[in-house]
């Protein structure tokens, strides 16, 4: 992939996410992708944090937009090569404290292969 590409796919990402679409958001990752999330360790023990194939994430994200409809991402930052994105984004959710997170997608064939939430911590206000 060209990073002009793995551009396209990251900036496909936010709008999908943004819109709570999970159809197209679904539709940027690989069917075996893997995601890792301290959230999902802690709402689901046993998973150890890492969710693997687009049914389980469609459960993750439809239970995300259902408690969270206020949930948006707003970037803050893009690192882009042709293997992977590092983003740095703001969590926005009403009556919650902003979270800065960092996360990173790795591409393979125009496809998310693996998303891993590497950091996030809270900011002060908005």
């Amino acid at each position: 992939m060209t990073i002009k590409e793995n551009a396209e796919i990251t900036f496909k990402w936010f709008e999908a996410f943004n819109e709570h679409d999970i159809e197209k958001l679904l539709d940027l990752y690989h069917e075996d992708a893997d995601h890792y999330s301290p959230k999902l360790k802690i709402r689901y023990a046993e998973s150890n944090g890492i969710i693997k194939g687009k049914e389980s994430l469609r459960n993750w994200w439809n239970d995300a937009f259902e408690r969270l409809p206020s949930l948006r991402y707003y970037i803050i930052s893009l690192t882009v090569n042709s293997d992977f994105v590092l983003m740095a984004y703001k969590r926005i959710v009403n009556n919650e404290e902003d979270m800065e997170v960092s996360e990173v997608l790795n591409i393979k064939d125009g496809l998310i292969v693996s998303s891993a939430i590497i950091d996030s911590h809270v900011t002060a206000g908005r």
